[in-house]
């Protein structure tokens, strides 16, 4: 009953307050998923690929961190408390987003494998028509390369040159740099020149994904993934929809630890505030699929970079409160208080989703919840004005 009296209580043509919370990515995933399979150089799929056993590849065998199931899938989730604002939909969004991250870093990884099975193993030019948009494409293997103030050992770029360059970035489709002992590397690439049968909406699209496993950034493996340039949906069909996102993954044994931000220009939620930056930390744990995570929803143009600010000032508890106050000031407040219990900080997962907010439901969360205390996200007037470049 006390969910009922917020529902009816939203303004009218307004959607309901369970689809206000809800990001509809499966369109992005979807797309992901598929040009994995459409690297122009190869139509194998990346579990069919054999292992690279050859001594001399010059090659990397792995690209990305796994992440576990508990803090990322695109899957539904189990269901929450009808009484209250369900932690379903509350964070469905961010197992979703850090899916979308982690179909990018397996895209990356994708390209690399397709790379070693075509044993383009030494320093190499050559031109190939692509068996997927029949166009002339041009792949380069060169070494010792200094990109971003970092010297490399090898650099493959694949470029698009069946007619003028048309996207402002000179075709390229595919750029890697990377460094095999210890192995680090950066893969950027752009979806509508590795294959022209993209539509035409992903040309300024971009994905970049950064691996290192020199331990410098304090993680025995870590990358960061990113992608700019999304093109948005109408408002009208998915005011949700996500335009920018950086995600930074690092791994020390069985702990994982994720913190990162996603754009949403379009996304409203209570009152008519448009354009919000999902700001997220998280810890889990590869052995058990149990991790915990706390989310915020700054604007997407604040300029500030630290904890508090991100995850305690804008957390989705208080967001939500502060936007239902200033339409419903004269809520109940035991009512409120109900109907955001599940938006407290931080959330709880395992294999099958969100099981709790605010308090661990076991002491095997504890160290999770420890490490999520450390980590904070990007700023997010770094997000608005993040760009993702190929080298000239």
């Amino acid at each position: 009953m006390k969910n009922q009296m917020i529902k009816n209580s939203t303004p009218p043509n307004q959607p309901s307050n369970r689809s206000l919370t809800a990001l509809r990515m499966r369109t992005l995933i979807s797309f992901l998923a598929s040009l994995m399979l459409i690297v122009a150089f190869s139509s194998c799929e990346k579990d069919e690929l054999d292992p690279i056993d050859q001594p001399d590849s010059i090659v990397p065998d792995r690209f990305r961190i796994e992440i576990p199931g508990a803090i990322s899938s695109s899957q539904n989730l189990k269901s929450g408390q009808a009484d209250t604002l369900n932690g379903n939909d509350v964070y469905q969004h961010l197992r979703t987003f850090i899916a979308v991250g982690e179909f990018g870093a397996e895209l990356a990884e994708s390209v690399m494998l397709m790379i070693a099975v075509n044993n383009l193993n030494r320093p190499l030019e050559l031109t190939f028509i692509s068996d997927d948009d029949g166009r002339s494409k041009h792949l380069k293997i060169i070494e010792n390369v200094e990109f971003e103030n970092h010297v490399w050992q090898y650099r493959l770029t694949i470029k698009d040159i069946d007619g003028d360059a048309d996207n402002g970035s000179d075709n390229t489709a595919i750029q890697v740099f990377w460094n095999l002992n210890p192995l680090e590397g950066v893969a950027i690439l752009n979806p509508y020149n590795i294959d022209r049968n993209t539509e035409s909406i992903y040309k300024n699209t971009q994905f970049r994904v950064d691996y290192s496993e020199t331990g410098n950034m304090g993680y025995e493996t870590h990358m960061i993934v990113s992608f700019t340039g999304f093109p948005l949906p109408s408002p009208l069909l998915n005011p949700y929809a996500v335009s920018k996102m950086k995600m930074f993954v690092g791994k020390n044994g069985d702990m994982i630890s994720l913190y990162g931000n996603s754009e949403h220009p379009n996304a409203f939620f209570f009152s008519e505030e448009t354009g919000f930056n999902w700001a997220f930390a998280a810890a889990a744990s590869e052995s058990q699929n149990i991790a915990v995570a706390e989310v915020g929803l700054p604007p997407m143009t604040l300029d500030a970079d630290d904890r508090e600010t991100l995850l305690d000032t804008y957390s989705l508890r208080n967001v939500f409160r502060n936007q239902i106050l200033a339409i419903w000031p004269g809520i109940d407040q035991e009512l409120l208080d109900a109907y955001l219990y599940n938006t407290q900080a931080p959330g709880f997962f395992d294999n099958a989703g969100f099981v709790k907010a605010g308090t661990a439901p076991s002491e095997n969360y504890l160290p999770y919840l420890d490490k999520v205390s450390t980590l904070t996200p990007y700023n997010p007037s770094y997000i608005y004005n993040m760009n993702i470049q190929f080298e000239n």
